[in-house]
C-alpha cells in the first residue's frame, strides 16, 4: 500500500503553514486604497423607521459615504432570496417577505443593519457610525419559537398572520394515528432543541472591490463556496456571472454557517462600486452574536407507538421550527426535508409521520448549523427512544436492539423516502458497549456514590443522510515536470481537504503530496463547483477527483506505449510507473508527462464531474459517562466512547480529528450553550463570551473511537461522509446519560443545555417533592 495513498493516516500538509502563521484569512487580504465598513445596527427587536438623519456622520473627517436601503434600491439592487424548495401542507408555497440588505421601513431584530458607513480608517467609520441618527418608534416583539403561534403575539410580518411562515408534513398521518391507536404503550416526551450561535474561530469578513483593468465587482469573502454567492450576487446586482469574481482563501471554520449570503457582502460590493474603492468589513465577535445565521431552535412533541414486546409501531413528531426574523437563504429547508427523513433513524418503525411549522420571530434569522437537520432528528428521536427503554424497563440497549434495522435487510427503503445501501447497527452498538465497558457502570456508580457524586451512561446510535445532492467538479491538470494542480469547486473550512485531495493523487497517480497544489476558492481559477457543505467535500469532490485522475492515466497510458514502443493494452500503472506487462521495462509518471509537454508547459487537463446517485449513510453509536454533584448540580463528562461506520476512509487522523470537533461541539450544546433573548425587550442577553458559555478543553473528554466502516455502495470511492457524525451522536449520549445519573430522583427530562442550574433546581424540586 502506497504510503501516502487512500487509508493512511497522513499528518495534514497544510498545518505546518497554518501553524506557523503562514495562513491567509479574508482579513490579512489588504488593497490599495482600501475603505473600511461601520454598520449602523437596531438597538431594537421591533421598530418601525420614522426617520434617518446621516448629516453629521456624513460630514466627519474622512468619512467618504453613509448609505441607507434607498441607495441600493436606486442602483437597482434586490433582496436576498431564500432559495429553499418548500410546498405546504395544502400545495401552497411558503410565505418568504422580501430581505433587503439594509432594513427598509421597520426593523426586526436586534442587529438588523440598517445603514452603513464607508471611512477612510475603520475607526473613523465606527465613530462617524455612533452619530447617524435613527428614529425608531419601538413595537412589540416576540423571540419565543412556540409562542410565535400564540394568539395575540405580536406580528413580525403582516403577510404571515400567527407568524406562520409554513405548515409542512412528511409521512402517513393516518397510518401513525393508527397505531398510536392500536398500540399496547405510547411513549411521549416533550423536548427544545436550544438555539446556538456557530462561532467559527474566524468571524465573517469580506473585501469588495472593483477590478480597474475589466471593471468586474471582486469580493475576497470567508465562505463556504465561491460558484454560489457568485451566483445570488450577479442575480441581485442584475449583471451576468462574468462581472464577479468571488475569492475564498483560508477559512477558520464554517459549520454551516458560511454557507450563505449575507446582507454585508451585498453592501461592500455596492459601496464598492459606488466609491470606486475597496471597502472591507469584518465582524467583531458581539457583531457575530448580532448578525450571524443561529443554528437549531426546536420545540417538539413526539409520540411512540409500541407493541408488548416493545417493538416500535409507528412514530409522530410536531415541530415548531423558529426561523427568525428573516429567512435565510435554506432555512425552512433545515427543519423539513434536510432533518425529518432521518426521524426513523436506524430502526424498523413501520410508519412515520413529521409535521413541522415555521415561524418568525423577532430574532436572527436561523439556517444550518454542522449537521442541519439530521442532529434535530437525532437528538428527539434518542432522546425518545432512551426515554421509551426506561419506562417499558427494557433498557437503553435492549430496546434499541429489539429494534434495529438488520445488517441483513440492506438495502432498506424507510417509509420517510430514504434506501440505507449498508450499515451494521447492531454491531455498533456492541462494539460501543464494549469499548466503553457498559457492564463495568454498576461498579462505577457506586464508586461515584461513595464520593457523593452521580453518575450515569447515555447511549445513542444515529444515522444521517449525507454526500449525496449535486455534482462536484475537478480539474486535473497535470504539468511537464509531474507536478499536479486539482482545481476543485469545494471549500475547506479547516476540514484538511488539501491532504485529502492529495492522497487520492497518490492513490490514483502515483505522486508525492509535495507534488500536488490543491487550488480552492477562487471563480477565476476553478470553473465550477457546488462548495463545502452536508460532508460532501471529499465524498463527492473525491470522487469527481478520482474520475479525473483515472482520465490521466488513460491519456497518459497512449503516450507511455510510444515511449516504451509496445500497445497500449501491454501498458500497466501501478505506483506511479507505466510497465510493459511481463517485462521489466517501464517509465515513470514524469517521464511520461515530460513526453506529453513537449510542445508546452502542460502534459494533461481533465475535467471531471460526478454527481452521486444518492445519499450515503454514515452511522455509529455513542456511549457518553458523565458525574454530576448533586449539591451543585454541575455535570461533567468523564468518558466518551464512539463507534462509527464511514465507508471507506481516506486518512483516519482526518477522521478522528472531525469526530473530535463534532462531539466538543455537541457537548456544548448539551450541557452550555443557549441563545437568550429578553421576553419582553428582544435584547440579546447572551452576546458575548461573557454570556454565552463555549465548551474548552477541560470539558472534553479523551475520546475512544473505533471505526466500524462499510463501504457505501451509492458512493465512487465507497465512502460515506464523516464531518457532521460527532455532532448529531453527542447531544443525546450525553441528556442519555444524565437522564441516567439522575434517575433514582425519578427525573425523565431535562432540556439542553443542562447547566448546574437547571439540574440543581431539578434535583431540588424532586428531593422537595419525595419530603412531601
Amino acid at each position: 500500500m502506497m504510503k501516502f495513498g487512500i487509508g493512511q493516516p497522513v499528518p495534514r500538509t497544510e498545518d505546518a503553514r497554518l501553524l506557523t502563521g503562514g495562513g491567509l484569512y479574508t482579513d490579512d487580504v489588504s488593497l490599495p486604497g482600501q475603505t473600511y465598513a461601520a454598520f449602523v445596527r437596531s438597538p431594537h427587536a421591533h421598530a418601525d423607521i420614522r426617520g434617518i438623519d446621516a448629516a453629521e456622520a456624513a460630514a466627519q473627517p474622512g468619512v467618504l459615504g453613509v448609505f441607507t436601503v434607498a441607495d441600493l434600491e436606486a442602483d437597482g439592487i434586490q433582496p436576498i432570496p431564500c432559495a429553499a424548495a418548500l410546498s405546504q401542507r395544502d400545495g401552497s408555497p411558503y410565505v418568504a417577505p422580501p430581505r433587503p440588505a439594509l432594513a427598509k421601513g421597520r426593523v426586526r431584530h436586534v442587529g438588523d443593519p440598517v445603514a452603513v458607513v464607508v471611512a477612510e480608517t475603520l475607526e473613523a467609520a465606527r465613530d462617524a457610525a455612533e452619530l447617524v441618527m435613527v428614529d425608531y418608534d419601538d413595537r412589540p416583539a416576540v423571540t419565543g419559537t412556540a409562542e410565535a403561534l400564540e394568539p395575540d403575539r405580536p406580528q413580525v410580518w403582516g403577510e404571515a398572520p400567527g407568524n406562520l411562515c409554513f405548515d409542512w408534513e412528511q409521512g402517513e398521518e393516518a397510518a401513525v394515528d393508527a397505531a398510536l391507536t392500536r398500540a399496547a404503550r405510547v411513549v411521549e416526551l416533550e423536548i427544545v432543541n436550544n438555539r446556538v450561535v456557530a462561532n467559527p474561530m474566524e468571524g465573517r469578513a469580506c473585501l469588495a472591490a472593483v477590478e480597474a483593468e475589466t471593471g468586474r465587482l471582486v469580493i475576497y469573502v470567508t465562505s463556504q463556496g465561491v460558484h454560489g454567492l457568485r451566483k445570488q450576487f450577479a442575480q441581485l446586482f442584475g449583471l451576468p456571472e462574468s462581472k464577479f469574481r468571488v475569492v475564498t482563501t483560508d477559512v477558520g471554520g464554517g459549520f454551516g454557517m458560511k454557507l450563505f449570503n449575507y446582507p454585508e457582502y451585498m453592501v461592500c460590493l455596492f459601496a464598492a462600486r459606488r466609491l470606486n474603492r475597496p471597502v472591507k468589513w469584518a465582524a467583531e465577535r458581539t457583531e457575530g452574536f448580532l448578525s450571524d445565521d443561529h443554528g437549531r431552535d426546536h420545540v417538539s412533541r413526539a409520540r411512540l407507538a409500541l407493541d408488548g414486546d416493545g417493538r416500535f409501531l409507528g412514530l409522530r413528531v410536531d415541530t415548531v421550527a423558529n426561523l427568525g426574523a428573516y429567512l435565510s437563504n435554506y432555512g425552512p429547508f433545515i427543519p423539513t426535508d434536510a432533518g425529518s427523513a432521518m426521524l426513523v433513524g436506524s430502526y424498523t418503525t413501520p410508519t412515520v409521520y413529521v409535521r413541522v411549522k415555521g415561524v418568525f420571530t423577532n430574532t436572527q434569522p436561523v439556517d444550518a448549523y454542522r449537521g442541519a437537520g439530521r442532529p434535530e432528528a437525532a437528538y428527539l428521536l434518542e432522546r425518545l427512544i432512551d426515554h421509551a427503554g426506561r419506562v417499558t424497563g427494557l433498557g437503553p440497549a435492549e430496546i434499541r436492539r429489539r429494534n434495529f434495522i438488520p445488517s441483513a435487510a440492506m438495502p432498506y427503503a424507510t417509509p420517510m423516502g430514504q434506501t440505507y445501501d449498508t450499515g451494521e447497527f447492531e454491531q455498533n452498538l456492541r462494539d460501543g458497549l464494549e469499548l466503553s465497558d457498559y457492564a463495568g457502570l454498576p461498579a462505577r456508580k457506586a464508586a461515584a456514590k461513595a464520593r457523593g457524586k452521580l453518575r450515569g451512561a447515555g447511549i445513542a446510535t444515529y444515522i444521517e443522510a449525507c454526500a449525496g445532492g449535486g455534482a462536484e467538479q475537478a480539474t486535473v491538470q497535470v504539468n511537464g515536470d509531474g507536478r499536479i494542480v486539482l482545481m476543485i469547486g469545494t471549500q475547506t473550512n479547516g476540514q484538511g481537504h488539501e491532504t485529502a485531495y492529495k492522497q487520492i493523487i497518490a492513490d490514483r497517480l502515483g505522486v508525492p503530496p509535495e507534488d500536488v497544489e490543491v487550488v480552492q476558492g477562487d471563480t477565476d481559477r476553478v470553473s465550477w463547483g457546488a462548495g463545502t457543505g452536508g460532508s460532501r467535500s471529499v465524498p463527492v469532490g473525491g470522487a469527481a477527483l478520482a474520475e479525473g485522475a483515472a482520465r490521466v492515466v488513460t491519456k497518459a497510458t497512449a503516450v507511455a506505449a510510444d515511449l516504451l514502443e509496445t500497445a497500449t493494452v501491454d501498458v500497466e500503472f501501478v505506483e506511479g510507473r507505466f510497465s510493459v506487462v511481463g517485462t521489466d521495462r517501464s517509465v515513470s509518471f514524469k517521464e511520461v508527462a515530460a513526453k506529453a509537454a513537449a510542445q508546452g508547459s502542460i502534459a494533461f487537463t481533465e475535467v471531471a464531474r460526478w454527481t452521486p446517485p444518492a445519499n450515503t449513510f454514515p452511522n455509529g453509536c455513542h456511549v457518553a459517562e458523565v458525574e454530576v454533584d448533586p449539591d451543585t448540580g454541575v455535570v461533567e463528562v468523564v468518558g466518551y466512547t464512539v463507534v462509527d461506520d464511514f465507508g471507506t476512509v481516506v486518512n483516519p487522523l482526518l477522521v478522528m480529528g472531525q469526530v473530535h470537533g463534532g462531539v466538543a461541539q455537541g457537548i456544548g450544546q448539551a450541557l452550555q450553550e443557549r441563545v437568550v433573548f429578553d421576553p419582553d425587550s428582544g435584547q440579546l442577553l447572551s452576546g458575548s463570551f461573557m454570556d454565552y458559555q463555549m465548551p474548552r478543553a477541560v470539558d472534553v473528554p479523551d475520546i475512544h473511537i473505533k471505526l466500524n466502516c462499510v463501504p457505501s455502495t451509492t458512493n465512487a470511492l465507497g465512502m460515506k461522509g464523516a464531518g457532521e457524525a460527532g455532532a448529531i451522536g453527542a447531544p443525546p449520549a450525553v441528556i442519555n446519560a444524565l437522564m441516567d445519573a439522575l434517575s433514582d430522583y425519578g427525573i425523565e427530562h431535562i432540556d439542553m443545555p443542562a447547566t448546574p442550574l437547571s439540574v440543581w433546581t431539578a434535583i431540588q424540586a424532586r428531593s422537595k417533592a419525595a419530603a412531601e
